[in-house]
């Protein structure tokens, strides 16, 4: 049976300016299961990342219930990998811990260990403006992974990337996410994207966003993203969720 690490219940988000109210999120449920990747699309500006945003506790929901289990503990990737330019690879991926004072030497040759094992360790020392995009996001996720979360909140990670690097960045992330046992909610524009990597894929609405639909992707002989997109049934489900699609051209 599966094991449910979060239950939102009624879900709502609504921001005040001087003339009136915005509603972001209307009564949104969802249950996210342990060991999940969950990928969540849907038109822009529908209050995708505002979700994240209330996931990771940086904004704080209107009205509705967020309900944690199995000690859920988040690590935020946000769009842009955010590192600091006069740090190092290494101690830009030690930050949070720094931050929390939880500098240990084993949660020290943890992360290297994270550096060891995706092909990193010998560009430690070197500081961001010496990597391309694509191994800077490598050092994000790393980062994420520090303070060992068992939940990854990935908002866009790739989305500034070439096309060929974010194949290639989504294999890795898969591979990552699945190694080290976390559940991932993934949000991207990109259908592609979260078939080839979701267990489900959540369609969105327009603002103020609710669930319209939760597709289970089945995928025949699913492996990584790269051979999931050769799967006979991945057309199937993208024009599936792209018909799901509020978009207006």
């Amino acid at each position: 049976m599966e094991k449910i690490l979060l239950e939102i219940k009624n879900l709502s988000k609504n921001y005040h300016n001087k003339q009136n109210e915005i509603k972001a999120i209307a009564n949104l449920n969802l249950n996210i299961y342990q060991d999940e990747i969950l990928a969540i699309v849907g038109p822009s500006g529908c209050g995708k990342s505002t979700f994240l945003s209330i996931l990771s506790g940086i904004e704080k929901e209107s009205s509705g219930k967020i309900i944690k289990h199995l000690n859920l503990k988040t690590g935020y990737m946000l769009q842009t990998d955010s590192l600091f330019p006069w740090l190092t690879i290494k101690n830009n991926a030690l930050l949070p811990l720094t931050i929390k004072k939880e500098l240990t030497n084993d949660n020290i040759n943890k992360v290297i260990n994270l550096f060891n094992k995706y092909g990193l360790q010998e560009f430690t020392e070197l500081y961001p403006k010496n990597l391309s995009g694509g191994m800077r996001q490598r050092v994000a996720l790393i980062r994420t992974l520090a303070d060992n979360p068992n939940l990854l909140l990935l908002d866009e990670p790739y989305s500034a990337l070439d096309y060929q690097t974010r194949l290639a960045l989504s294999n890795d992330l898969y591979n990552i996410i699945k190694q080290e046992r976390k559940t991932a909610i993934l949000i991207t524009h990109d259908i592609a994207e979260a078939i080839s990597l979701a267990d489900r894929v959540v369609v969105l609405s327009t603002r103020p966003c609710h669930i319209k639909k939760i597709y289970n992707i089945n995928l025949a002989n699913k492996t990584d993203p790269i051979n999931n997109r050769k799967d006979p049934k991945f057309n199937y489900y993208y024009d599936l969720i792209w018909r799901d699609l509020d978009v207006h051209i």
